[in-house]
C-alpha cells in the first residue's frame, strides 16, 4: 500500500472515540458527548480488538516485531551463533571462487551459505544488514514525518502567507525526481562522512510533502470545526489548539502513515546501495548485498535469494500491519471495502 492510497483511505479527521464529528456546543445534555480534552483520542481496547482479528495484520505485526528484535539485537545474535560478516572464510569456496557445495554453500557453519569470492558468512550479513537498513528506514521515516507534522498542520491551521509558502516548497520538493536526486547528493557527500547518518538526512529531508499535504487537508478541516472554534474564544494560545485539539484528532492518520512509510524508507536506502552511493563497504547492508548479487544471479541464484527475501518480507509486513492498522482505528474503511 502506498502512500497515496493511504491519503484517499483515510477521511477527514474526526473524534475517533464516539465514532462522529464533535458536536457543536449546546445548553443540551447529552450522554454520548465526548469530554474536549478527550476529542479524538484513538482507544487502545477497541484498536487492539479489531486488529487482533485481522489475520494479515497480525501476520505482519510479527514480522515487524522480529525484524525490530533482529535490528536491535544483531551482533548479539551474530556473536551467539559464532558467525561474522566481516570474516572470510576461502575455505568455504571452490577453486572459481563459487560456493563449495549445494544451494550457494549451506551448511550447518553457513545457515544461508557464502558470499562469492570472499566466503562471508551471508547469514551474518543479512542479519547485520537488518540493523543497517531498518535504522536507516525508521531514523528517515522519524524526521520525514516531524517535518510533515510541523508543515502541515501548522499550513492548514493558520493559513494565509504561510499556507501558500508551505504549499509552494512542498510542490517543490515534489517536483523533484526523488531517486535522482538522492543519488546526486549522495554521489557528492564525502567518504569520511558518516554514511547512516547522511542516509538519514536525505532520505528524511525528502520524504515529508506527500504526508504534508494530507495533514495540511485535515488540518483545514479541523480549524473550522466547532470545538476548534470553542477552544479559541476562551482564550486558549495557538500551541495549545495545535497541541491539545489539533494533534489528537490526527493521531490516527499521523500513525498509519508511519507505518507505510517505513517500508518506502528502506526501500530507499536499498536502491540507493544498490546503486552503489549508499553505505559503503564492508558495512553489511541488503541493497549493497542485492547489488553484489546480481552479478552472480546466474552462477550463484542463492546469493540474491535471502537479501532480497528479508527486504521483500519486510515490505509486505509493513504495509499489511500498516493497512490493518488502518481499519482497526477506523472499522468503516474497512466495512466499506
Amino acid at each position: 500500500m502506498s502512500e497515496t492510497d493511504a491519503a484517499t483511505d483515510i477521511p477527514p479527521a474526526r473524534d475517533v472515540v464516539s465514532g462522529s464529528s464533535p458536536s457543536p456546543l449546546s445548553g443540551e445534555a447529552s450522554s454520548n458527548r465526548v469530554p474536549a480534552a478527550d476529542i479524538g483520542r484513538v482507544a487502545p481496547s477497541g484498536v487492539w480488538g479489531r486488529l487482533r482479528r485481522n489475520g494479515s495484520a497480525m501476520f505482519g505485526a510479527v514480522i515487524v516485531v522480529v525484524t525490530i528484535l533482529v535490528a536491535v539485537l544483531a551482533t548479539p545474535i551474530t556473536r551467539m551463533l559464532g558467525l561474522d560478516p566481516y570474516s572470510y572464510d576461502l575455505s568455504a569456496l571452490d577453486a572459481s571462487g563459487l560456493p563449495a557445495g549445494p544451494m550457494g554453500g549451506i551448511s550447518m557453519a553457513h545457515p544461508f551459505g557464502v558470499e562469492p569470492q570472499t566466503g562471508r558468512d551471508l547469514f551474518a550479513i543479512v542479519v547485520e544488514g537488518t540493523r543497517t537498513s531498518f535504522f536507516i528506514g525508521m531514523g528517515a521515516t522519524i524526521l520525514s514525518m516531524i517535518i510533515a507534522i510541523i508543515v502541515g498542520v501548522t499550513a492548514g491551521y493558520f493559513g494565509g502567507w504561510w499556507d501558500g509558502l508551505a504549499s509552494r516548497g512542498t510542490d517543490v520538493i515534489l517536483g523533484f525526481p526523488q531517486l535522482v536526486f538522492m543519488i546526486a547528493i549522495s554521489a557528492v557527500i564525502p567518504a569520511t562522512a558518516p554514511r547512516v547518518t547522511v542516509m538519514v538526512l536525505i532520505i528524511g529531508l525528502l520524504g515529508w510533502p506527500s504526508t504534508a499535504r494530507v495533514l495540511r487537508s485535515q488540518a483545514m478541516s479541523l480549524r473550522s470545526r466547532t470545538f476548534i472554534r470553542a477552544t479559541q474564544a476562551m482564550g486558549a494560545s495557538q500551541l495549545h489548539i495545535l497541541v491539545r485539539q489539533m494533534l489528537p484528532n490526527l493521531v490516527a492518520t499521523i500513525i498509519v502513515f508511519t507505518t507505510i512509510s517505513i517500508p518506502g524508507k528502506i526501500g530507499a536506502e536499498a536502491a540507493l546501495s544498490f546503486l552503489g552511493v549508499g553505505v559503503t563497504p564492508p558495512t553489511p547492508s541488503w541493497g549493497r548485498s542485492i547489488g553484489s548479487a546480481v552479478t552472480w544471479v546466474n552462477t550463484d541464484p542463492w546469493y540474491l535469494l535471502f537479501p532480497g527475501g528479508a527486504l521483500f518480507l519486510v515490505t509486505l509486513a509493513f504495509n499489511l500491519f500498516g493497512d490493518g492498522l488502518r481499519d482497526a482505528i477506523d472499522p468503516r474503511l474497512g466495512e466499506a471495502r
